[in-house]
């Protein structure tokens, strides 16, 4: 099993791409701590992994946005002596807006999340990490975080500020065998754009290379090999999975 021993940290965990990775790293063999703000999906989520995987699964209500709800999550995890190898950084919103009409609500939420959720999280695994004497941060970004879109300048912005984290901290933590890297997913078929209108939705798979929308268990896996000792030299780098997609 690749993840056989080690323990892993997933944001976000109660749908979409955090479900699929939580379902790959538990049939993997990791000890899966999930944090998503719905306890009703995580529970459901719990007993699934717990009927089908090695390790029972541990569940965190808890929203990315507020660090006091991060910080108590590791701490209860500290007092039971359980430091993890992994960190996905998956929880993450979507929402666009011409700039014209971006509310500033809307700004502070997709940066308190996307960002801030992001660079908390990892602040927070890493003093874990050391305890381990090594890990591996996986950050999820968007392939629209490296090319832009048009009516998602704040969406995308907020993704290349997580593209610019993973590659600083990665500098920063190499030394103390700490691997950071990101994942850029393209079109995926989750709740997000399944909300989308449909010549909307017809017009991006047209700009797929590989004609199809991609699935959560395609970025899954692409974020299993990350974590895994597969990629044990491997830090600093954003994968796309877009499957040929062209912005």
């Amino acid at each position: 099993m690749l993840l056989a021993n080690k323990t892993a940290l997933i944001t976000g965990a109660s749908k979409g791409i955090g479900r699929a990775v939580a379902l790959a790293f538990a049939k993997e063999g990791a000890q899966v701590i999930l944090l998503a703000r719905s306890m009703d999906l995580l529970e459901k989520l719990k007993s699934e992994i717990d009927a089908s995987a090695v390790s029972k699964a541990i569940i965190f209500q808890a929203d990315v946005r507020k660090y006091d709800e991060l910080k108590k999550v590791f701490d209860e995890l500290n007092q039971n002596k359980i430091y993890i190898d992994v960190l996905v950084n998956n929880a993450g919103i979507m929402k666009d807006a011409v700039i014209q009409m971006v509310q500033q609500q809307l700004i502070h939420d997709i940066y308190e999340t996307n960002v801030f959720g992001t660079i908390s999280a990892s602040q927070l695994a890493v003093k874990s990490m050391l305890k381990k004497r090594g890990g591996s941060i996986i950050n999820l970004t968007s392939i629209v975080g490296v090319h832009g879109n048009l009516g998602q300048s704040v969406y995308a912005s907020s993704k290349s500020a997580v593209i610019g984290f993973t590659k600083s901290l990665s500098k920063e933590l190499a030394s103390l065998n700490i691997r950071v890297n990101a994942v850029a997913p393209g079109f995926i078929d989750t709740e997000m754009t399944q909300s989308m209108d449909q010549r909307f939705h017809e017009k991006n798979i047209q700009s797929i290379g590989m004609k199809r929308i991609g699935t959560p268990d395609d970025v899954a896996r692409t974020i299993l090999f990350l974590a895994s000792d597969l990629s044990a030299y491997v830090t600093g780098q954003v994968i796309g999975v877009d499957g040929g997609m062209i912005i």
